[in-house]
C-alpha cells in the first residue's frame, strides 16, 4: 500500500471531453490554497511509512510570433526548496514564454522486492511514476521483484500514442509496442497510478476497473485553480461542520471526488490565444475485451426453468460428496467442471496470491521471528465470508505463521460480531488445530472517540453520511489491530486463559468485500427478487458491482491504509469474478429459500466443504450492525435507534455547507 499524489500548477485544464459544461479557471501560482503540499505529505506518510519522496517537473513553453511553439522540460528537481518559475515572460515583444509545474509525491509501504525503493521512481529517460497497487498477474513479476519497478520498465517500453484509436499494440521501428491503456488493462490486481511520459510530454493517471485503490481528484475551481490527485484527503480540505467544527469555506464540501475508474491522459500545450499552458484531459476505453466483459458484468444464465432449479437443489449434496472424494491434503483437484469446485479453486488461488510468502517483503526486511509473526491478518466477524477466508488462509500460508483475526466491538462481549467471532475461532481451531490463531478483540467506546471521529471524517471524504462514518470508524479501528488476546496459561490445576494486550504487526489485511454484491447477500437483493424475480435480482447485483468503487472500495481503502496496512480483497480477484459470472445465477443464490440458506448459497456450500458447518448457516450482518457502532451512533447523534430510523440516519449527511 502506498500513498500517491500530484499537484499541477500554472496549467489551464480542459475538461470538455469529460464535462462539456466545465469552465476552467485561469491558473494562479500565487493563490491562497485551502491546504498546502505538506498537508498532503502528512496524510500520505500514514499510508506509506517506509519512505516519502517528491519530484517536480518544470514545463517551459515558448511560442514565436507566428504561433509555433515547443514544450520543454526546464528541470526535474527533488529539492524541497526548489525555486518556481511563476511568471509569464516576454522576450523583445516577439515571443511568449509560459511555465507550468507538476509535483509528484509518493509514500511507500513496501511489501515486495528485496531492496528498498523510494517513490517517485525516475528513469534515465526522465519518466516519472508513483504507483499504489499490486500486480498479481498480467505482467510477469519475479518472486524477488518489486512490481512498481517492473511496471516502470514496462511503461517505458510503451509507445507514445495518446489517441483512443491507438490503444492496442502496434509495430514501431520494427518492434511490437503496447499502448499505455493496453498495458494497464492487462494488470490483474488493484492499482492506482500517476505517470509522466517524458517523450510525449504526457501525463497518464487512473485506477483499476473496479476501483480497489483510492484515487481522489480535485478539478480546478476559482478558489483553487490547481489540478490535484491524491490517495486521500488532507483534513484541512474536509468541511467538519454539523457539531464537529465550523466550516468557513463551504466550497470545501465538494472539493474532492472519487476519480471514476479508468485510464486518463493529460496532454500539455499552448492552444487558442496562447495566454496559458493548457492541459487537455481525455479518458480511454479499456482495450482488453475480457476486462470489458467483467466491467459489463453480464451473466448468460439468469432465469432457470423449474427443472433446472429442482435439479440444482438435488445435486448439491452429490456435488459436495464428489469434491470431498477428490480432495487431497485439503486441496481440491481441478479435473471436475462442477460449479462449486470452480469457485473453490478460484478463491483458493486468489487467497494464495494475496498471502504467498514471496510477496511479503517485511518478513525478510524486518527479520521477523516466524514463530511469533503474523504477516497477514484478516478482518474477522466470524461470519460466513471471513470464516471462508480464514480457512483458505490456513491452507495457503506456511504452517509456521500465526494468523491474526481482527474483531472490533462497540458493545464489549455483547456485540453480535464478538459472539460470532469467538464461536468462529473455536470452529477454526477444530478444523485447523495446528495453526496458531489469534483473535484480537478490539473494544471501543464511541463517546470517547472525538478526535478519532474527526480524523476518520477526513478519511471517508468525499463520502459523507453517518453510515459511511460508522463503517469508516469500525474499519479504521479494526485495521489498527490494537486490542487484547486471550492466551492459554495452563497450570497444574487446569487450563487458565489470561487477557494480554496485543497489537497486530501484520501489514496485509484480507477483507471480504465483494462477496455480498456477487452472491446476493444484501436484504435489498431479496426485495428485488420478490418484486422482479431472477431478472430483477440480476440487475440489482450488476448495479452493486458497477458502483462498488464509489460506494465502498475507495472509502474502505482510505480507512484501512491510514494505519500503514494494505487491504486485499480476495472476492474481487478478476478470476473469481469471472468464475462466478460463468455460473448460472440459481447456483449462486436461491432466494426462494430462507435467509441463511438461499442467500450466498454457493458460499454456504463452500463453507460446508471446508468443515465450517456452523458458519455455513449464519445470516448476513454488516459491520456497522455486527459491531454495534450503528446503535451507539444513533443514540449519540439522534437520541435513540427509533429516532434515527425515522430520520433515515444511514443517508443523513454529517457535514455540508455552512449557512
Amino acid at each position: 500500500m502506498c500513498g500517491i499524489a500530484l499537484i499541477v500548477s500554472g496549467i489551464r485544464i480542459d475538461l470538455s471531453s469529460l464535462l462539456p459544461d466545465f469552465i476552467s479557471p485561469t491558473p494562479q501560482f500565487h493563490q491562497q490554497a485551502l491546504f498546502l503540499e505538506e498537508d498532503i505529505k502528512t496524510v500520505l506518510r500514514r499510508r506509506g511509512p517506509d519512505s516519502l519522496g517528491s519530484k517536480t517537473v518544470f514545463l517551459h513553453f515558448k511560442t514565436s510570433p507566428f504561433g509555433e511553439g515547443k514544450c520543454e522540460i526546464v528541470a526535474i528537481n527533488d529539492n524541497e526548496n526548489c525555486s518556481k518559475k511563476t511568471d509569464i515572460k516576454l522576450s523583445n515583444g516577439s515571443a511568449k514564454e509560459l511555465f507550468g509545474e507538476l509535483r509528484f509525491i509518493g509514500a511507500t509501504l513496501q511489501l515486495r522486492g528485496v531492496n528498498p525503493i523510494v517513490q517517485p521512481l525516475v528513469d534515465e529517460c526522465g519518466n516519472i511514476l508513483v504507483y499504489n497497487g499490486e500486480i498479481f498477474g498480467g505482467i510477469c513479476v519475479a518472486s524477488y521483484g518489486n512490481d512498481t519497478e517492473v511496471l516502470m520498465q514496462s511503461l517505458r517500453e510503451c509507445c507514445c500514442c495518446i489517441s483512443s484509436g491507438h490503444n492496442r499494440s502496434h509495430f514501431s521501428d520494427g518492434q511490437l509496442q503496447s499502448s499505455i491503456p493496453e498495458l494497464l488493462s492487462r494488470i490483474k490486481g488493484p492499482w492506482a497510478m500517476i505517470y509522466w511520459q517524458n517523450s510525449s510530454k504526457t501525463l497518464w493517471f487512473g485506477r483499476d476497473a473496479f476501483g480497489r485503490r483510492s484515487l481522489l481528484v480535485h478539478w480546478p475551481t476559482k478558489e483553487d485553480s490547481r489540478f490535484l490527485l491524491s490517495s486521500v484527503s488532507p483534513p484541512s480540505s474536509t468541511c467538519e461542520s454539523s457539531g464537529f467544527s465550523d466550516c468557513e469555506q463551504s466550497y470545501s464540501v465538494d472539493f474532492w471526488e472519487e476519480l471514476p475508474c479508468g485510464v486518463y491522459n493529460l496532454s500539455i500545450g499552448a492552444y487558442q490565444t496562447n495566454r496559458d499552458l493548457v492541459g487537455d484531459i481525455r479518458k480511454h476505453d479499456w482495450p482488453d475485451p475480457k476486462l470489458k466483459e467483467l466491467i459489463r458484468w453480464e451473466r448468460t444464465c439468469v432465469q432457470p426453468t423449474p427443472e433446472e432449479l429442482h435439479s440444482s437443489r438435488i445435486e448439491v449434496s452429490c456435488e459436495q460428496d464428489n469434491i470431498r472424494s477428490n480432495s487431497v491434503s485439503g486441496r481440491i483437484q481441478c479435473s471436475s467442471t462442477l460449479p462449486l469446485q470452480k469457485v473453490m479453486n478460484a478463491l483458493r488461488e486468489s487467497v494464495m496470491k494475496r498471502t504467498s510468502n514471496d510477496t511479503v517483503y517485511q518478513a525478510v526486511s524486518l527479520g521477523c521471528d516466524h514463530k511469533n509473526y503474523a504477516p497477514v491478518a484478516l478482518l474477522f466477524s466470524g461470519g460466513l465470508d471471513s470464516m471462508i477466508l480464514a480457512a483458505l488462509m490456513d491452507q495457503c500460508m506456511d504452517a509456521e505463521y500465526e494468523i491474526d483475526l481482527l474483531n472490533v466491538s462497540f458493545d464489549g462481549q455483547c456485540a453480535p460480531d464478538r459472539i460470532s467471532a469467538r464461536a468462529g475461532l473455536k470452529e477454526l481451531q477444530r478444523i485447523a488445530p495446528s495453526r496458531r490463531w489469534k483473535l484480537v478483540e478490539i473494544d471501543a467506546d464511541l463517546q470517547k472517540l472525538t478526535s478519532e471521529t474527526k480524523h476518520v471524517m477526513s478519511l471517508i471524504n468525499p463520502a459523507k453520511t453517518y453510515m459511511d462514518l460508522n463503517i469508516g470508524i469500525a474499519l479504521w479501528l479494526a485495521a489498527g489491530g490494537d486490542g487484547w488476546v486471550y492466551q492459554n496459561t495452563s497450570a497444574s490445576n487446569g487450563e487458565r486463559f489470561e487477557c494480554i494486550k496485543y497489537k497486530s504487526d501484520a501489514r496485509v489485511l484480507l477483507v471480504g468485500s465483494g462477496a455480498d454484491e456477487q452472491c446476493a447477500g444484501y436484504g435489498r437483493h431479496r426485495t428485488k427478487f420478490r418484486n422482479g424475480s431472477w431478472l430483477g435480482l440480476s440487475e440489482e447485483m450488476k448495479l452493486d458491482m458497477q458502483r462498488i468503487w464509489k460506494r465502498n472500495l475507495g472509502r474502505d481503502d482510505r480507512c484501512i491504509a491510514d494505519n500503514g496496512k494494505e487491504a486485499r480483497f480476495p472476492f474481487l480477484d478478476e478470476d473469481v469474478i469471472r468464475t462466478l459470472l460463468d455460473i448460472p445465477l440459481w447456483e449462486i443464490a436461491d432466494l426462494n429459500q430462507p435467509s441463511g440458506v438461499g442467500d450466498k448459497k454457493i458460499l454456504r456450500e463452500i463453507a460446508q466443504l471446508l468443515g465450517l458447518s456452523e458458519a455455513a448457516s449464519l445470516p448476513k450482518r454488516a459491520i456497522q450492525f455486527g459491531s454495534r457502532i450503528a446503535r451507539e451512533s444513533n443514540r449519540k447523534n439522534f437520541g435513540s435507534n427509533r429516532a434515527a430510523n425515522q430520520a433515515s440516519a444511514g443517508s443523513v449527511v454529517i457535514y455540508g455547507p455552512s449557512n
